[in-house]
């Protein structure tokens, strides 16, 4: 897709009808321009094209003027454009946000469960997250998930919000986010990434996005899920920590340990499982 056709959907998006669109962007290259002559240089059917203008004019998009035995149109300058569109924009968001917010009554403890499915739809909604973020990020995160929101991570750091958490990946992207010691095993081992990441003590996002579409995360204010959200990332903060610290023989000692207790939680028989909980 070029970048004319790049516009001309964003300019929709924004309410714009494709006409007025292929209209605006052929006379900002040429112009002033009849109703004739902008029918043929910008393809609108010539039965259209002076409903298109008059739109176009009560948009303020497009100033006329007479000459002579007729009406020449001339596009409004793109900088007038753009902060007359702003401007309406800002006003319509102000004026929902307030209303809607005197609508809606937040609980004190909101408990519900929200299932957002599809890993474009997860990350855009993580967008809105951090970018609304006021004191602290925390986050278990992959690269291929992290590479998609720093631009967001980077402009909430730079208000002064915290990030904190472990990264899967081979180059860690900012140094608050501590590697984690078994990236290599665990990129060979998981089937699946996941993620969890909380906002503000306030927000939790945790899930599986390594399914494309069919990737799926919950997303809660829970008070109580949040707090076994933010304790499973302080708890593999802490693991990863300390074993960074030790020396050589300390260090293959404690992961041979952690080995050794996880088999036994998840593969042990009734003796083994005595001899686990012997260790306590």
């Amino acid at each position: 897709m070029d970048q004319s056709m790049r516009i001309m959907n964003d300019m929709k998006r924004l309410g714009f009808s494709e006409y007025e669109c292929k209209a605006y962007l052929t006379l900002l290259q040429t112009y002033p321009l009849n109703g004739y002559a902008l029918s043929k240089h910008s393809g609108i059917p010539r039965s259209r094209i002076y409903e298109v203008i008059k739109s176009m004019i009560n948009k303020q998009m497009v100033t006329e003027q007479a000459q002579e035995k007729q009406k020449l149109y001339y596009p409004m300058e793109p900088e007038l454009f753009i902060r007359k569109l702003r401007k309406e924009y800002e006003d319509a968001f102000t004026g929902i946000s307030q209303y809607v917010s005197k609508l809606y009554q937040a609980k004190p403890q909101d408990d519900k469960l929200v299932v957002i499915k599809g890993r474009q739809n997860i990350i855009d909604f993580l967008k809105i997250l951090i970018k609304g973020a006021e004191q602290r990020v925390a986050m278990s995160i992959w690269d291929e998930e992290i590479q998609e929101i720093i631009p967001e991570l980077d402009q909430s750091i730079g208000r002064g919000v915290m990030l904190r958490g472990i990264y899967f990946g081979e180059s860690v992207p900012y140094d608050t986010l501590v590697p984690h010691r078994r990236i290599k095993r665990y990129m060979a081992e998981k089937k699946q990434r996941y993620l969890s990441i909380i906002i503000d003590g306030s927000h939790a996002v945790s899930g599986v996005v390594s399914r494309g579409e069919e990737s799926k995360v919950t997303w809660t204010r829970d008070e109580g899920f949040i707090e076994i959200s933010e304790d499973y990332i302080a708890h593999d903060l802490l693991v990863n920590l300390y074993s960074a610290s030790l020396g050589n023989d300390a260090y293959k000692a404690y992961e041979a340990f952690a080995d050794k207790v996880h088999n036994q939680y998840f593969h042990y028989s009734e003796e083994e499982f005595n001899t686990y909980r012997s260790l306590e």
